[in-house]
């Protein structure tokens, strides 16, 4: 996927470089008392363990550590005949000075030797964050290793969920204060990755493990150096750092799932399944030729469940090769198999027929006044097998005033999926108290028993390689009069060569329909012309449940798909930092981006087209998908595929500038420019249909209909403010422009579908991109060190967002618009504490909490919000709520370090996260029933983790996910019906796992 020309370049400009770091440097300074005495102390040698970096204070008992990297670091000060201090989790943050006071107390006093244990480097830690989370110019929330570990977060999607404001969409997607993907950009140390996800721009966040972040920091407000659709906010995933000694780290964990576990044989695979260690198909799965009997299982059957384990080793360290050069190098492989079941799965489908009616299964195929018609009221049972494995290599180098890194990860998720989805209950509801074995002259063609089967193998592939440099430059010497001094500037680059594939091959989709066997029936006949004759019976049997409901489509869909995409990207920033006129220290900053992506989308879809062996005899617990492939059925191609090339290029430069007005007030501002340019190319089978803009109907499409080209250019302001009312108390507020980008799916005017037969979607080559106004403005409180009380508002203005509707042009299908305006809002409050600060038997037990309350809608076009005022609708809808915005999220977290009650090198985590209800698919219509909202109702999740070392190396830990195990229910809502109905319900099941970890 990387492209070997680029790494061979890239190479180059490593080893010819100076040296490495994608971090910048800042400073440390302050003043050394004799506690004693209150009066300065020289001579005190302070050292940065990490760096090795020593200083003397001077005689008026000051010192400077200059060209620090930022990061957290610890200090020790150490004079003859004073008691050695040691100061943990010092914060340094780029172009910023840290001030740090200490006092020293003589010999004499009795003072217990600080011991540092088990130092975290790179912003690791709770404190280290909270401290860089105070000193950042822009609203910052962060997540540790400590406590993704204690959470027992098993990768980046599962630790977001802890920040204030962010939850994860569909387990993957990152939402930040209601602004699902498309607001939001993640990235990996800064470097925005591509994805490979058919319908969205963002990055799954469910393939980063936990085991490779040293670190999740969101940043909720934009400033100009950030990329422009960050309007909900920027993830960034900071993988783990080179340490600075030599470490090594071996752990394995076993997992115990109720729900899998407790599947008593009933867990669902195929004679096909699985993937071999590394995460490849175990069989072949090539494409056929076409007119023959293609191989292969085409449902799932019943087996037993697979067992649930990982394992991860990491290592690293760094060595001075001179006084002046030092090298270091880390690496991390972990591996995990898990597993998933569920049988009390349902997914149902209604729509009122009549205004003031409640509601009814959903039909196609026909209608009830027609005796034959179909519903959908599923009851589904599934299994997932999945395995996630991750490589990393970094090195760096670090050489006088420069420093140069290099990085290179792969992720691989590989998914096994079978589904067996049965609807029984559309006939009960329209005949209830059936009995399939006594049927009596219930008419079999309305509402039949349906069987849907599905095996769904997917490999999802991400890989990376990051070069970046720092580069400490000349001293200028400038001066603007007494008002600026200039000091150093710092140039930092990074280059980035990325690549994500989703391969798809051969997903298989099979459907039946059951109708029960009809007994031997006496005709009385029309005598004497006629006598009585006796009518045979029909067996039980199985007969199509054809994709599309039609007559040229088979019962069976065979699909590959594989979408690749590649990216380049490099950015470049230049900071001045300078002293204004009463010594306080700010910077001026300049910078250039680029990013070039391509996509490529191929989609194959075959069916068992006109097929004469239509049927199979058998009762309803019998398979016909177990004597398919026994069978014989041709498999054809109907060409109605559409593939396409993608080009997104976005090109910025950016200047601002952080302003300390005085000693408490900063302000932090500039403008970001940048150009935007989208297209996609298509390349159409000969049976491929579109629907073009404003028209009634699908027509054949030619290459060159449907190509789209897109561009705009965007200058984007950002302004903001930083006030120390009190020392423990800062006050933040910013304003900023940002946009959000449409999709390659989504400007596309071709019919896109899943598979023959699935929903269909339409692009919109009229789409615009979204503007956003953002209003943030947040007060943090810090009153003892390690704690945090904070309160923020933020508002968000949105022109043109960009939502989906229904349309029909012959079909039904769904596309995206713009609508003409939406906004969000909400309040974020959190807070940490050290319970021992207020009494000293609650010592080593902390408490955290944060909540957040949203309130967000949108407007309809005006021909939409008509629609809902038709006769036959009379559901008055001008605005709603916007999608997958949760009306509020909450977590609370206790963690308690039992050292303080005799239990040593002992600590336990109880965790609850609640994500309120949340709106995830707007009203609609269909064959002119009303479809209500969708909600995702609330629901909460508790884990318990408990961790014990065991002696000096080896470290146990227990962790018990999901101990509520609630139902995750969607329900259909409306003012306009009475109550909530269910649509879909299932539940995960409980984990528990036991891991143990060496350390050396």
């Amino acid at each position: 996927m990387v492209r070997l020309s680029y790494l061979f370049i890239l190479m180059i400009l490593f080893v010819s470089g100076l040296a490495f770091s994608a971090d910048q440097t800042g400073s440390i300074r302050g003043m050394i008392l004799d506690r004693d005495f209150d009066a300065p102390l020289p001579g005190v040698k302070i050292t940065i363990l990490e760096t090795e970096q020593t200083v003397e204070s001077t005689d008026e008992g000051n010192y400077l550590i200059s060209d620090v990297a930022a990061g957290a670091y610890t200090l020790v000060f150490h004079k003859d005949g004073y008691n050695r201090v040691v100061k943990a989790d010092v914060v340094v943050v780029s172009g910023m000075l840290r001030d740090l006071d200490i006092s020293l107390s003589g010999e004499f006093t009795q003072m217990e030797e600080f011991i540092v244990q088990d130092i975290q480097f790179g912003g690791g830690t709770e404190a280290a964050l909270l401290d860089l989370r105070m000193e950042s110019p822009v609203l910052l929330d962060s997540i540790s290793a400590d406590l993704m570990s204690r959470a027992g977060a098993s990768d980046a999607a599962g630790a977001l969920n802890l920040v204030t404001g962010a939850t994860v969409q569909d387990g993957k997607y990152a939402t930040i204060r209601g602004l699902p993907d498309r607001y939001v950009n993640s990235q990996i140390n800064s470097v925005r990755l591509p994805t490979a996800d058919a319908d969205k721009r963002a990055v799954q966040l469910d393939q980063f493990p936990a085991d490779i972040i040293e670190s999740i920091q969101v940043s909720k407000t934009f400033t100009p150096d950030q990329q422009g659709d960050a309007s909900g906010g920027a993830v960034n995933l900071i993988t783990r750092s080179i340490p600075e000694q030599f470490s090594l780290s071996i752990g394995g964990e076993y997992t115990y799932n109720t729900s899998v576990r407790d599947s008593d044989g009933s867990f669902l695979d195929y004679d096909e399944s699985g993937f071999d260690f590394f995460g490849s198909s175990e069989q072949d799965r090539a494409i056929e030729p076409l007119g023959t009997d293609w191989n292969g299982a085409v449902g799932p059957r019943e087996n037993s469940a697979p067992q649930d384990y990982k394992f991860s080793v990491s290592g690293g360290g760094s060595w001075n090769l001179d006084e002046d050069f030092r090298i270091g190098a880390f690496g991390s492989m972990y591996y995990k198999r898990e597993s998933f079941f569920t049988d009390d799965k349902i997914d149902d489908k209604y729509w009122v027929e009549n205004p003031g009616d409640g509601m009814s299964p959903q039909y196609n195929d026909g209608t009830p006044r027609q005796g034959k018609f179909k519903t959908s009221l599923y009851d589904i049972a599934q299994s997932r097998e999945s395995l996630k494995w991750s490589s990393l290599g970094a090195l760096g180098i670090e050489y006088e005033d420069h420093t140069l890194g290099f990085m290179y990860m792969k992720t691989k998720v590989v998914d096994d999926v079978r589904t067996l989805a049965e609807d029984t209950r559309g006939k009960q509801h329209y005949f209830p108290g059936y009995d399939y074995n006594r049927p009596g002259d219930v008419n079999p063609d309305e509402a039949p028993y349906l069987r849907s089967e599905t095996l769904e193998y997917t490999e999802r592939t991400t890989e990376t390689i990051q070069f970046n440099g720092t580069h400490r430059l000349f001293d200028p010497d400038w001066e603007i009069g007494d008002m600026l001094s200039f000091s150093n500037p710092e140039l930092d680059w990074t280059f980035a060569v990325s690549g994500a594939e989703l391969d798809q091959p051969d997903k298989r989709q099979f459907g039946s329909v059951w109708y029960p066997a009809s007994p031997e029936t006496l005709n009385p006949g029309f005598p004497p012309w006629i006598p009585p004759y006796t009518i045979p019976g029909k067996p039980a049997e199985f007969r199509q449940l054809k994709a599309d409901g039609g007559a040229r489509l088979g019962n069976l869909q065979r699909i590959w798909k594989n979408i690749q995409e590649d990216s380049d990207q490099l950015f470049i920033n230049l900071k001045m930092p300078f002293t204004q006129w009463s010594d306080n220290e700010g910077y001026f900053k300049f910078g250039f981006f680029n990013d070039e992506l391509t996509r490529e989308y191929t989609q194959d879809s075959f069916s068992n087209l006109n097929d004469p062996n239509n049927s199979f005899a058998g009762d309803w617990n019998d398979s016909w998908s177990e004597v398919f492939p026994d069978e014989y059925h041709e498999m054809q191609d109907p060409l109605i595929d559409v593939n396409y090339d993608g080009s997104q290029k976005i090109r910025a430069f950016y200047y601002m500038v952080d302003m300390p007005l005085d000693s408490k007030l900063n302000l932090i501002g500039g403008l970001r420019h940048e150009y935007t340019d989208l297209s996609t190319i298509i390349e159409p089978e000969a049976n491929a249909t579109w629907i073009p803009p404003g028209s009634a109907g699908s027509v054949i499409i030619n290459p060159g209909d449907a190509d789209v080209f897109f561009s705009q250019d965007d200058t984007l302001p950002s302004i903001g403010f930083e006030y120390d009312l009190f020392e423990e108390v800062k006050i933040r507020g910013s304003y900023s422009e940002t946009v959000a980008r449409q999709t390659f799916k989504e400007l596309t005017p071709v019919k896109q579908q899943d598979y023959l037969g699935g929903d269909v979607f339409v692009g919109n080559p009229e789409l615009t991109m979204s503007a956003l106004e953002n209003y943030d403005l947040r007060c943090d409180f810090t009153p003892y060190e390690g704690s945090l009380i904070s309160a923020s508002y933020f508002f968000k203005d949105v022109t043109d967002p960009i939502e989906y509707v229904q349309r029909n042009a012959g079909i039904t299908y769904t596309t995206a618009v713009n609508y003409p305006e939406g906004e969000i809002s909400g309040w974020e409050f959190e807070i940490r504490q050290e319970l021992g600060n207020f009494w000293e038997d609650l010592a080593g037990l902390t408490a955290g909490a944060n909540a957040t309350f949203i309130s967000s809608e949108v407007t309809l076009p005006d021909d939409e919000a008509d629609d809902f005022d038709e006769p036959n609708i009379q559901a008055p809808t001008r605005k709603r709520d916007m999608t997958n915005a949760p009306e509020h999220l909450y977590n609370l977290f206790l963690t308690y370090d039992l050292d303080h009650i005799g239990f040593e090198d002992t600590n336990v985590g109880l965790f609850y996260t609640v994500r309120g209800d949340t709106l995830a698919a707007g009203a609609g219509q269909s064959n002119g029933n009303y479809i209500p909202d969708v909600y995702e109702k609330q629901f909460g999740t508790l884990n318990f983790t408990l961790s014990h070392k065991l002696n000096k190396n080896m470290k146990l830990k227990f962790q018990a996910k999901n101990l509520l195990d609630p139902e995750i229910d969607t329900v259909y809502r409306s003012d306009y019906i009475d109550g909530d109905v269910t649509k879909s319900s299932y539940t995960k099941g409980m984990a528990f796992s036991v891991s143990v970890t060496a350390n050396f």
